[in-house]
């Protein structure tokens, strides 16, 4: 086969039969035609599983009335899913995101169809999973049939992302952008956190960070460092300022050298325009980035995470509000462990003292029915627009001083007194 078997978007997703497990590929390469066209046969289908990460657009068959033939079944929780998953015809599944593909390949979650979105293909046949290679590239080794969104907007990115027309079943060409993520202008709380986790990070370390506020200030607050590396699970635009400047080149790093590694990446078109055929970025699938085995050979690793809370012993909660599912375990306790193991690393938790309704996110207790996502054991750096702790080798009365120290003062009475009623005060 030389060419792509191109039908419409009604022929590619007409294979689609009831009962079966669908995967959906993420991020910015959510291959939305395919996913609203799928939704719309909700009324001949039934007990249709998706299976996905996070993925971006309306997700219609987690909507009412499509969401009565389809099972949400989601290895991580975004917005677009949050309802389901906490509904009925939705579930979560906790894993670390460096084992999903186990599901896959061990065949405990068989994929009878896999939805992707890729580049059209190169003078070899080649075609590229762009700025998504995460968990999708074990989905389409598995999957018994491939069915592609095929996007001439879509980067083609160096790496292990890639696939051939030959593998491919059905193609559904279109021409639209990919999904770009913008944020506003961090609040000065964001800048407070950022500056002081900036105070941590060394010349020479090796970063992985997630988007939003708290590292894009980070990035911003490094211009005057040197030699800094990149091997994350995911980045966006706040590295192309650092990039260009030459401040980010790798060289230090002991894994990939000199590379940008990642799995995926969301952001702007800037974005995509840079990593386009660029050979300084490497994607790789998570069962490689998210590997601590693999993160912690690079050189002072230094992980920055963030939570919804912390209670006074250290764990962490980083994917409940109590029992209500918000998010997933992602791929915090993969770097988290494998920066504490680098030699040099720091793991490090930023998060404002309070929720924006003025509520403490350092407690005395995690909420009932709340999940540890990050043990007491495994956390080192706690840092608020109030200051750094580092609570590694500190007992229980020690960690609960320090939090408490950092804690918004109009809630550190409260903790105290609550520290003292557990008795660790």
């Amino acid at each position: 086969m030389n060419r792509l078997n191109s039908v419409t978007k009604e022929e590619a997703v007409s294979i689609v039969k009831s009962g079966d497990r669908v995967f959906i590929q993420g991020a910015a390469m959510t291959p939305v035609v395919l996913v609203e066209a799928l939704s719309h046969r909700y009324k001949e289908l039934s007990d249709v599983e998706i299976i996905s990460i996070h993925t971006e657009g309306e997700a219609l068959y987690a909507k009412e009335p499509y969401s009565q033939s389809f099972l949400v079944n989601s290895a991580f929780v975004g917005k677009n899913v949050r309802g389901r998953v906490n509904q009925e015809n939705g579930a979560y599944i906790p894993i670390f995101l460096s084992e999903i593909h186990l599901l896959f390949r061990r065949n405990i979650l068989p994929l009878d169809v896999a939805f992707i979105q890729v580049s059209p293909p190169d003078t070899h046949g080649y075609c590229s999973l762009g700025v998504s290679v995460d968990v999708t590239l074990p989905a389409i080794e598995t999957a018994k049939i491939i069915v592609a969104q095929v996007n001439p907007q879509v980067p083609r990115t160096h790496g292990d992302g890639i696939i051939h027309i030959r593998d491919i079943d059905y193609a559904v060409e279109t021409d639209r952008p990919l999904f770009e993520t913008h944020y506003a202008e961090p609040s000065q709380i964001d800048k407070e956190i950022g500056s002081h986790v900036a105070s941590l990070i060394e010349d020479g370390a090796t970063l992985q960070m997630g988007i939003g506020g708290i590292p894009n200030v980070v990035l911003s607050n490094l211009m005057n460092h040197k030699d800094l590396g990149i091997h994350t699970e995911m980045f966006s635009d706040g590295i192309l300022p650092l990039v260009e400047k030459g401040i980010i080149n790798g060289e230090k790093k002991r894994i990939k050298k000199g590379k940008i590694t990642t799995c995926f990446a969301v952001g702007s078109s800037k974005l995509y325009d840079f990593i386009d055929d660029n050979p300084l970025v490497h994607f790789k699938e998570t069962a490689y980035t998210n590997d601590t085995a693999i993160i912690r050979q690079n050189p002072k690793v230094t992980a920055i995470n963030s939570a919804i809370e912390i209670d006074l012993t250290g764990q962490i909660c980083a994917d409940t509000i109590g029992g209500y599912q918000y998010s997933g375990v992602g791929g915090q306790m993969d770097f988290i462990r494998g920066a504490s193991l680098s030699e040099g690393g720091k793991p490090i938790f930023a998060f404002p003292a309070t929720t924006t309704k003025g509520i403490s996110k350092i407690v005395p207790y995690l909420k009932e029915g709340a999940g540890v996502t990050t043990t007491r054991a495994h956390v080192h750096y706690v840092v608020t627009q109030y200051g750094v702790v580092n609570l590694y080798g500190k007992n229980l009365k020690q960690r609960a001083r320090a939090l408490i120290s950092i804690a918004h003062p109009d809630h550190q009475e409260a903790l105290e007194r609550e520290a003292h009623n557990r008795g660790l005060l």
